[in-house]
């Protein structure tokens, strides 16, 4: 038999908490702590502990060529290279065939191995953002200012003012007005539904194609309203529709080539939502999905951001990674041009949806591996990186918006 090491794995030394009833009954705190190595090989989704006895074997061995197995057991032992084989991290050469797919499937990716191991270790799961804020105590201001003292100033200080250039004031006009308008919303009216017309504008401006170009046969690249690092646009628009008129409510994915959306089926049953989601999910046209149910999930999406969860759309911005490593493959920027991708979209829709009226959000506070396997992604081949969205104001502020010149919330 013939052994490599899979294409990505990265250690890392860390201390592990756990409770203990005997430190407590001989007087300590009852938290032990302990030294812990953990692997993280993008490849398998999430990290796993190994044993440090064992990580001098994937350090004798590379991502690309094989060597047989009898040379690491006299080296290392059996049991070793057995436990790091079951645990994912060392492949096996069977018949000349990949014994792990996904590995496989991970190193036609090109990533850069530092940004892949980044990206996977911090995807979300089942997260409450605002709890575990409140737990903390740093869902305040004045919780921040008890934990951490002063943040650091607004601006850097000035060494030399005298050198300063001053330059003149501008003319403001009605573009200047509409960014004044822009606010992160965290007031919906939840039930209000959106003009089919309104939502179908947005997204013709902000996630459609202006046009197509052809730089060689089979070589097709769309142009959009926003930048894209070598014009290749890789991130899909996946939807959390809640109350827009003439769509059924639930998950579609966004179609550039055509102007439509295309319903999708979740992969599993969305996590969490309770004894309400009791109905076989069925195929896409079939699944027909609750308020209520619509709602939890989500909340999960946006992490416990009841406010948000209100929109009447939420849109999941998730390259496909490869769309951009094909070109900027095993690239240190490549990963960077993908976040600066999602940021682009994300502020045209802000502006987008204000001069329509409504009021948007984004946040990267968000539970990607839910998302993941609802909207059926594989993570190291599509995988969110922020949620925003957009919808109707509710008539009064009851959550506080940061809006000092009172463009969007007039107060007496």
């Amino acid at each position: 038999m013939l052994i490599r090491r899979c294409a990505v794995v990265w250690l890392e030394p860390r201390e592990v908490a756990s409770f203990q009833l005997d430190d407590l009954l001989a007087g300590g705190t009852g938290v032990v702590s302990r030294l812990a190595w953990f692997a993280h090989a993008p490849h398998l989704g999430a990290s796993i502990e190994v044993d440090p006895a064992h990580a001098p074997v994937l350090g004798a061995l590379g991502p690309v060529d094989w060597i047989a197995r009898d040379d690491l057991d006299a080296r290392f032992g059996g049991d070793a290279v057995d436990a790091l084989l079951a645990a994912g991290l060392l492949l096996a050469d069977l018949e000349d065939a990949e014994s792990s797919p996904s590995d496989a499937a991970f190193r036609e990716q090109g990533w850069h191995p530092p940004a892949a191991v980044a990206h996977m270790a911090a995807r979300w799961q089942g997260v409450d953002g605002p709890k575990g804020m409140a737990e903390a105590d740093v869902d305040t201001n004045e919780g921040l200012l008890r934990q951490h003292g002063l943040p650091p100033p607004p601006v850097e200080p000035s060494i030399s003012p005298e050198t300063h250039v001053a330059l003149p004031r501008i003319e403001r006009d009605d573009f200047d007005a509409l960014l004044d308008t822009r606010t992160t919303c965290r007031n919906y009216d939840p039930d209000a539904w959106l003009p089919l017309a309104t939502f179908s504008q947005l997204m013709a401006r902000v996630f459609g194609a202006r046009g197509i170009g052809r730089p060689a046969p089979g070589f097709d690249v769309y142009k959009r309203t926003s930048p894209s690092g070598g014009s290749l646009h890789p991130t899909d628009c996946l939807l959390i529709v809640q109350r827009v008129e003439g769509i059924a409510p639930g998950l579609y994915r966004y179609r550039i080539e055509s102007h439509a959306l295309e319903p999708v089926a979740p992969a599993i049953a969305p996590p969490q939502l309770g004894d309400a989601c009791t109905r076989p999910l069925g195929d896409a046209a079939q699944r027909v999905w609750s308020d209520d149910e619509l709602h939890a999930f989500a909340r999960i999406a946006v992490a416990g951001q009841d406010f948000f969860a209100d929109a009447a759309v939420l849109c999941v911005l998730a390259p496909r990674f490869h769309r951009n490593f094909w070109k900027y493959r095993n690239h240190a920027k490549a990963y960077r041009v993908c976040v600066l991708d999602v940021g682009h979209l994300s502020q045209t829709l802000q502006l987008c949806a204000t001069e329509a009226g409504l009021g948007p959000f984004v946040t990267g506070a968000i539970n990607e591996v839910d998302l993941e396997r609802a909207f059926g992604m594989t993570a190291y081949a599509q995988s969110p990186l922020v949620v925003c969205g957009f919808g109707k104001r509710a008539a009064t502020l009851m959550t506080s918006e940061f809006d000092p010149n009172r463009k969007v919330w007039p107060r007496d």
